[in-house]
Protein backbone atom coordinates (compact mmCIF):
# COMPACT_ATOMS: atom_id res chain seq x y z
CA UNK A 1 0.00 0.00 0.00
CA UNK A 2 0.83 3.56 -0.16
CA UNK A 3 1.91 6.06 2.43
CA UNK A 4 -1.62 7.44 2.23
CA UNK A 5 -3.24 4.32 2.03
CA UNK A 6 -1.67 3.43 5.41
CA UNK A 7 -2.56 6.44 6.77
CA UNK A 8 -6.36 5.99 6.08
CA UNK A 9 -6.28 2.31 6.89
CA UNK A 10 -4.68 3.13 10.38
CA UNK A 11 -7.15 5.85 11.06
CA UNK A 12 -10.36 3.67 10.26
CA UNK A 13 -9.15 1.00 12.58
CA UNK A 14 -8.34 3.64 15.27
CA UNK A 15 -12.07 5.13 14.54
CA UNK A 16 -13.10 1.50 14.94
CA UNK A 17 -11.40 0.83 18.42
CA UNK A 18 -12.85 4.07 19.89
CA UNK A 19 -16.55 3.67 18.76
CA UNK A 20 -16.06 6.36 16.80
CA UNK A 21 -16.83 5.59 13.10
CA UNK A 22 -19.81 7.48 11.53
CA UNK A 23 -21.77 6.33 8.39
CA UNK A 24 -23.65 7.93 5.68
CA UNK A 25 -27.47 6.36 5.92
CA UNK A 26 -29.66 7.32 2.50
CA UNK A 27 -33.54 7.71 3.57
CA UNK A 28 -36.23 7.48 0.98
CA UNK A 29 -38.86 10.25 0.83
CA UNK A 30 -41.79 8.37 2.12
CA UNK A 31 -39.83 7.04 5.06
CA UNK A 32 -42.42 6.05 7.95
CA UNK A 33 -39.52 6.33 10.79
CA UNK A 34 -40.40 8.86 13.36
CA UNK A 35 -37.79 11.53 12.76
CA UNK A 36 -36.20 13.01 15.83
CA UNK A 37 -33.26 13.90 14.61
CA UNK A 38 -33.22 16.05 12.37
CA UNK A 39 -33.66 19.88 12.56
CA UNK A 40 -37.10 20.72 11.27
CA UNK A 41 -38.30 22.11 14.89
CA UNK A 42 -41.30 22.98 13.38
CA UNK A 43 -42.24 20.50 10.80
CA UNK A 44 -42.15 23.21 8.02
CA UNK A 45 -39.62 21.24 5.38
CA UNK A 46 -42.77 19.39 4.40
CA UNK A 47 -45.70 21.81 4.76
CA UNK A 48 -47.55 22.56 1.67
CA UNK A 49 -47.03 26.40 1.30
CA UNK A 50 -43.37 25.75 1.51
CA UNK A 51 -43.34 22.76 -0.72
CA UNK A 52 -44.85 24.98 -3.04
CA UNK A 53 -43.31 27.86 -3.11
CA UNK A 54 -39.85 26.12 -3.33
CA UNK A 55 -41.40 23.90 -6.14
CA UNK A 56 -42.48 27.21 -7.71
CA UNK A 57 -39.34 28.95 -7.68
CA UNK A 58 -37.31 25.74 -9.42
CA UNK A 59 -40.00 26.70 -11.91
CA UNK A 60 -39.37 30.11 -12.28
CA UNK A 61 -35.79 30.76 -12.19
CA UNK A 62 -34.44 27.15 -12.43
CA UNK A 63 -32.27 24.46 -10.20
CA UNK A 64 -29.80 26.92 -9.23
CA UNK A 65 -28.89 30.93 -8.67
CA UNK A 66 -26.19 30.29 -11.94
CA UNK A 67 -23.75 32.89 -10.17
CA UNK A 68 -21.79 34.35 -7.43
CA UNK A 69 -24.20 37.15 -6.10
CA UNK A 70 -22.08 39.83 -7.45
CA UNK A 71 -22.27 38.51 -10.58
CA UNK A 72 -25.65 37.52 -11.63
CA UNK A 73 -26.55 35.56 -8.78
CA UNK A 74 -28.69 37.64 -6.82
CA UNK A 75 -32.40 37.25 -7.61
CA UNK A 76 -35.51 39.00 -6.56
CA UNK A 77 -36.61 35.93 -4.12
CA UNK A 78 -32.77 37.15 -2.20
CA UNK A 79 -33.92 40.62 -1.67
CA UNK A 80 -37.23 39.39 -0.06
CA UNK A 81 -36.30 37.10 2.16
CA UNK A 82 -33.45 39.28 3.08
CA UNK A 83 -35.90 42.35 3.94
CA UNK A 84 -38.24 40.27 5.76
CA UNK A 85 -35.79 38.49 7.93
CA UNK A 86 -34.48 42.04 8.73
CA UNK A 87 -37.89 42.41 10.18
CA UNK A 88 -38.94 39.52 11.96
CA UNK A 89 -35.60 39.84 13.82
CA UNK A 90 -35.77 43.58 14.32
CA UNK A 91 -32.83 44.11 12.40
CA UNK A 92 -31.50 46.94 10.43
CA UNK A 93 -30.61 44.62 7.00
CA UNK A 94 -29.80 41.00 6.74
CA UNK A 95 -27.18 39.32 3.91
CA UNK A 96 -28.31 34.92 2.87
CA UNK A 97 -25.59 32.63 2.21
CA UNK A 98 -25.66 29.29 0.76
CA UNK A 99 -25.34 28.03 3.99
CA UNK A 100 -25.33 28.54 7.83
CA UNK A 101 -21.62 27.49 8.22
CA UNK A 102 -20.81 30.15 5.23
CA UNK A 103 -22.39 32.66 7.37
CA UNK A 104 -20.49 31.90 10.16
CA UNK A 105 -17.20 31.45 8.15
CA UNK A 106 -17.77 34.81 6.54
CA UNK A 107 -18.80 37.02 10.06
CA UNK A 108 -15.82 36.37 11.54
CA UNK A 109 -12.96 36.22 8.97
CA UNK A 110 -14.39 39.48 7.27
CA UNK A 111 -14.60 41.33 10.44
CA UNK A 112 -11.44 39.90 12.61
CA UNK A 113 -8.05 39.87 11.79
CA UNK A 114 -4.19 39.41 13.56
CA UNK A 115 -5.02 43.16 15.72
CA UNK A 116 -8.44 41.54 16.58
CA UNK A 117 -8.46 39.66 20.13
CA UNK A 118 -11.36 36.47 19.47
CA UNK A 119 -13.02 36.15 22.88
CA UNK A 120 -14.98 32.32 22.37
CA UNK A 121 -17.11 30.56 24.47
CA UNK A 122 -15.64 26.51 24.91
CA UNK A 123 -19.04 25.51 22.92
CA UNK A 124 -19.42 27.37 20.25
CA UNK A 125 -19.92 25.46 17.09
CA UNK A 126 -17.39 23.93 14.67
CA UNK A 127 -18.01 26.99 12.11
CA UNK A 128 -17.22 29.72 14.45
CA UNK A 129 -14.44 27.56 15.29
CA UNK A 130 -13.12 27.25 11.64
CA UNK A 131 -13.89 30.71 11.05
CA UNK A 132 -11.64 31.84 13.61
CA UNK A 133 -8.78 30.00 12.06
CA UNK A 134 -9.35 31.22 9.18
CA UNK A 135 -9.15 35.21 10.60
CA UNK A 136 -5.90 34.81 11.84
CA UNK A 137 -7.15 36.33 14.88
CA UNK A 138 -5.66 35.90 18.10
CA UNK A 139 -7.62 33.96 20.54
CA UNK A 140 -8.96 33.12 23.94
CA UNK A 141 -11.36 30.45 24.52
CA UNK A 142 -13.14 31.09 28.20
CA UNK A 143 -15.59 28.53 29.98
CA UNK A 144 -19.08 27.72 29.11
CA UNK A 145 -21.17 30.58 29.61
CA UNK A 146 -18.25 32.08 31.95
CA UNK A 147 -19.05 36.30 32.34
CA UNK A 148 -16.31 36.91 34.84
CA UNK A 149 -13.86 34.87 32.07
CA UNK A 150 -15.16 37.18 29.58
CA UNK A 151 -14.52 40.54 31.10
CA UNK A 152 -10.85 39.64 31.92
CA UNK A 153 -10.50 38.57 28.28
CA UNK A 154 -12.28 41.17 27.25
CA UNK A 155 -10.29 44.08 29.88
CA UNK A 156 -6.78 41.88 28.56
CA UNK A 157 -8.15 43.01 24.97
CA UNK A 158 -8.80 46.37 25.96
CA UNK A 159 -5.17 46.98 27.49
CA UNK A 160 -3.66 45.34 24.77
CA UNK A 161 -4.91 47.62 22.31
CA UNK A 162 -7.05 44.48 20.67
CA UNK A 163 -10.22 45.22 18.90
CA UNK A 164 -12.54 42.38 20.70
CA UNK A 165 -14.80 40.53 19.43
CA UNK A 166 -16.77 37.98 21.46
CA UNK A 167 -18.49 34.43 20.22
CA UNK A 168 -21.17 32.28 21.51
CA UNK A 169 -24.53 30.61 20.54
CA UNK A 170 -28.15 32.01 21.44
CA UNK A 171 -29.24 28.28 22.57
CA UNK A 172 -25.80 25.71 22.43
CA UNK A 173 -26.50 22.91 20.30
CA UNK A 174 -25.05 19.93 22.78
CA UNK A 175 -26.46 21.25 26.29
CA UNK A 176 -29.67 23.18 25.27
CA UNK A 177 -28.85 25.85 27.36
CA UNK A 178 -28.83 29.40 26.87
CA UNK A 179 -26.53 31.95 26.64
CA UNK A 180 -26.20 35.02 29.42
CA UNK A 181 -27.12 37.59 26.55
CA UNK A 182 -28.00 40.10 28.31
CA UNK A 183 -24.87 40.05 30.38
CA UNK A 184 -22.81 39.46 27.26
CA UNK A 185 -24.16 42.57 25.59
CA UNK A 186 -23.44 45.20 28.59
CA UNK A 187 -20.29 43.54 29.00
CA UNK A 188 -19.11 44.21 25.22
CA UNK A 189 -20.73 47.49 24.79
CA UNK A 190 -18.08 48.56 27.96
CA UNK A 191 -15.49 47.13 26.16
CA UNK A 192 -16.35 48.43 22.78
CA UNK A 193 -16.43 44.83 21.52
CA UNK A 194 -18.28 43.32 19.18
CA UNK A 195 -21.09 40.24 20.12
CA UNK A 196 -21.32 37.84 17.60
CA UNK A 197 -24.62 35.60 18.30
CA UNK A 198 -25.45 32.42 16.50
CA UNK A 199 -29.09 31.86 16.57
CA UNK A 200 -29.17 28.86 14.58
CA UNK A 201 -30.83 27.07 17.65
CA UNK A 202 -32.97 30.31 19.35
CA UNK A 203 -34.96 31.83 16.09
CA UNK A 204 -38.32 29.83 15.58
CA UNK A 205 -38.62 27.75 18.54
CA UNK A 206 -38.45 31.59 20.29
CA UNK A 207 -39.95 33.32 17.75
CA UNK A 208 -37.68 35.45 16.22
CA UNK A 209 -34.83 34.83 18.25
CA UNK A 210 -33.46 35.14 22.05
CA UNK A 211 -31.34 38.36 20.89
CA UNK A 212 -35.01 40.28 19.49
CA UNK A 213 -36.86 38.82 22.52
CA UNK A 214 -34.38 40.28 25.24
CA UNK A 215 -34.24 43.37 23.46
CA UNK A 216 -30.72 43.21 21.87
CA UNK A 217 -31.89 43.61 18.50
CA UNK A 218 -30.40 46.73 15.84
CA UNK A 219 -27.55 47.15 18.89
CA UNK A 220 -24.74 48.14 16.68
CA UNK A 221 -22.54 45.80 18.99
CA UNK A 222 -24.73 42.98 18.40
CA UNK A 223 -24.40 40.99 15.24
CA UNK A 224 -26.88 38.07 15.17
CA UNK A 225 -26.13 35.11 12.74
CA UNK A 226 -28.71 32.71 11.72
CA UNK A 227 -29.97 29.34 9.90
CA UNK A 228 -32.20 28.81 7.29
CA UNK A 229 -32.22 25.08 7.58
CA UNK A 230 -33.60 24.30 11.42
CA UNK A 231 -36.84 26.38 12.24
CA UNK A 232 -37.22 27.41 8.56
CA UNK A 233 -37.03 24.21 7.06
CA UNK A 234 -34.76 24.98 4.21
CA UNK A 235 -30.94 25.47 3.69
CA UNK A 236 -28.69 28.05 3.77
CA UNK A 237 -27.92 30.92 6.41
CA UNK A 238 -28.01 34.29 7.18
CA UNK A 239 -26.16 37.84 8.55
CA UNK A 240 -28.13 40.17 10.48
CA UNK A 241 -27.36 43.77 11.75
CA UNK A 242 -26.37 47.04 10.45
CA UNK A 243 -26.27 48.14 6.89
CA UNK A 244 -22.64 48.71 7.27
CA UNK A 245 -22.22 45.50 8.19
CA UNK A 246 -23.53 44.24 5.53
CA UNK A 247 -21.68 46.29 3.19
CA UNK A 248 -18.54 44.99 4.12
CA UNK A 249 -19.40 41.60 4.18
CA UNK A 250 -20.64 42.43 0.32
CA UNK A 251 -17.21 43.34 -0.12
CA UNK A 252 -14.63 41.51 1.76
CA UNK A 253 -16.38 38.40 3.16
CA UNK A 254 -15.27 35.68 0.67
CA UNK A 255 -17.53 32.29 1.46
CA UNK A 256 -19.91 34.73 0.03
CA UNK A 257 -18.00 36.26 -2.72
CA UNK A 258 -16.69 33.27 -4.51
CA UNK A 259 -19.67 31.22 -3.70
CA UNK A 260 -22.83 30.76 -6.20
CA UNK A 261 -26.15 31.96 -4.63
CA UNK A 262 -28.25 30.42 -2.61
CA UNK A 263 -30.33 27.76 -4.78
CA UNK A 264 -34.06 29.68 -5.78
CA UNK A 265 -36.04 26.56 -4.17
CA UNK A 266 -34.26 27.08 -0.99
CA UNK A 267 -34.99 30.80 -0.75
CA UNK A 268 -38.81 30.90 -1.57
CA UNK A 269 -39.10 27.88 0.47
CA UNK A 270 -37.34 29.52 3.43
CA UNK A 271 -39.37 33.09 2.66
CA UNK A 272 -42.44 31.05 2.68
CA UNK A 273 -41.81 29.26 6.18
CA UNK A 274 -40.75 32.28 7.45
CA UNK A 275 -43.90 33.50 6.76
CA UNK A 276 -45.66 30.53 7.91
CA UNK A 277 -43.88 31.10 11.38
CA UNK A 278 -45.05 34.30 11.56
CA UNK A 279 -48.50 33.77 11.28
CA UNK A 280 -48.55 30.18 13.66
CA UNK A 281 -47.11 30.92 16.42
CA UNK A 282 -48.64 27.65 17.96
CA UNK A 283 -45.50 25.69 16.38
CA UNK A 284 -43.03 26.64 18.60
CA UNK A 285 -45.36 26.60 21.51
CA UNK A 286 -45.61 22.59 20.94
CA UNK A 287 -42.05 22.15 20.04
CA UNK A 288 -41.41 23.89 23.75
CA UNK A 289 -43.73 22.35 25.35
CA UNK A 290 -43.08 18.60 23.84
CA UNK A 291 -39.51 19.16 24.37
CA UNK A 292 -40.10 19.97 28.76
CA UNK A 293 -42.96 17.04 28.77
CA UNK A 294 -39.89 15.28 27.33
CA UNK A 295 -37.22 16.09 29.41
CA UNK A 296 -39.52 15.46 32.46
CA UNK A 297 -40.38 11.76 31.37
CA UNK A 298 -36.36 11.40 31.14
CA UNK A 299 -35.61 12.91 34.44
CA UNK A 300 -33.08 15.64 32.54
CA UNK A 301 -33.16 19.22 32.64
CA UNK A 302 -35.48 21.08 29.92
CA UNK A 303 -32.96 22.46 27.68
CA UNK A 304 -33.87 26.18 26.16
CA UNK A 305 -34.49 24.80 22.47
CA UNK A 306 -35.75 22.17 21.01
CA UNK A 307 -32.84 19.74 21.13
CA UNK A 308 -32.67 17.77 24.30
CA UNK A 309 -29.33 15.59 25.38
CA UNK A 310 -28.87 12.65 27.13
CA UNK A 311 -25.78 11.72 28.29
CA UNK A 312 -24.29 7.71 27.48
CA UNK A 313 -22.29 5.69 29.56
CA UNK A 314 -19.85 5.07 26.78
CA UNK A 315 -19.82 6.00 22.33
CA UNK A 316 -20.74 2.58 22.22
CA UNK A 317 -23.41 2.27 24.27
CA UNK A 318 -25.06 5.97 22.93
CA UNK A 319 -25.08 3.85 19.11
CA UNK A 320 -26.57 0.53 20.68
CA UNK A 321 -29.63 3.27 22.27
CA UNK A 322 -29.65 4.83 18.58
CA UNK A 323 -29.61 1.34 16.89
CA UNK A 324 -32.95 0.00 19.35
CA UNK A 325 -34.69 3.00 18.97
CA UNK A 326 -34.64 2.71 15.26
CA UNK A 327 -35.41 -0.54 15.28
CA UNK A 328 -38.30 0.62 17.51
CA UNK A 329 -39.43 2.97 14.81
CA UNK A 330 -37.39 6.30 16.04
CA UNK A 331 -34.89 8.11 14.33
CA UNK A 332 -32.49 9.76 16.84
CA UNK A 333 -29.22 11.36 17.05
CA UNK A 334 -26.25 10.48 18.65
CA UNK A 335 -23.22 13.25 19.62
CA UNK A 336 -20.04 11.23 20.23
CA UNK A 337 -16.67 12.50 20.77
CA UNK A 338 -15.31 15.00 19.25
CA UNK A 339 -18.32 16.42 18.39
CA UNK A 340 -19.28 16.57 22.33
CA UNK A 341 -17.15 19.71 24.04
CA UNK A 342 -17.36 18.04 26.84
CA UNK A 343 -16.36 14.75 25.47
CA UNK A 344 -19.53 13.04 27.14
CA UNK A 345 -21.07 11.00 24.61
CA UNK A 346 -25.32 11.52 24.51
CA UNK A 347 -28.42 10.81 22.42
CA UNK A 348 -29.52 13.76 20.59
CA UNK A 349 -33.80 13.96 20.40
CA UNK A 350 -35.10 16.56 18.62
CA UNK A 351 -38.45 17.81 19.74
CA UNK A 352 -40.58 18.83 16.58
CA UNK A 353 -44.26 20.04 15.72
CA UNK A 354 -44.05 17.99 12.51
CA UNK A 355 -45.11 14.66 14.64
CA UNK A 356 -48.07 14.17 14.72
CA UNK A 357 -49.64 13.82 18.48
CA UNK A 358 -49.98 9.67 18.71
CA UNK A 359 -46.39 9.50 16.94
CA UNK A 360 -45.00 11.80 19.22
CA UNK A 361 -46.87 9.58 22.28
CA UNK A 362 -44.94 6.79 21.29
CA UNK A 363 -42.02 7.86 20.99
CA UNK A 364 -41.92 9.32 24.44
CA UNK A 365 -42.79 5.97 25.94
CA UNK A 366 -40.55 4.62 23.69
CA UNK A 367 -37.39 6.77 24.72
CA UNK A 368 -37.81 6.50 28.68
CA UNK A 369 -37.83 2.43 28.04
CA UNK A 370 -34.85 2.53 26.17
CA UNK A 371 -32.83 5.24 27.80
CA UNK A 372 -33.66 3.24 31.09
CA UNK A 373 -32.14 0.39 29.26
CA UNK A 374 -28.96 1.34 27.90
CA UNK A 375 -28.08 4.24 29.97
Amino acid sequence: MSQWETWLAAEAVTREDAGLTRQLRARPADDATIDLAGNDYLGLARDPAVRRAASEAALAWGAGASASRLVTGTITLHAELEDELADHLEQPAALVFSTGYHANLSVVSALADRSTRVVSDAHIHASLVDAVRLSRAQLSVVPHSDVDAVRAALAAAEAAGERAMVLVESVYSVLGDAAPLVELAALCQQYDALLVVDEAHGVGVHGPGLVTSLGLAGLPHVLVTATLSKSLGSQGGAVLGSLAVREHLVNRARPFIFDTGLAPAAAAGALAALREMRSRPDLAATVRSRVADLADALGVVAPAGAVLSVSMSSPQAAVAAQAAALEAGLRVGCFRPPSVPDGISRLRITATAGVPDHDWAHAVRTLVALVKEHQ
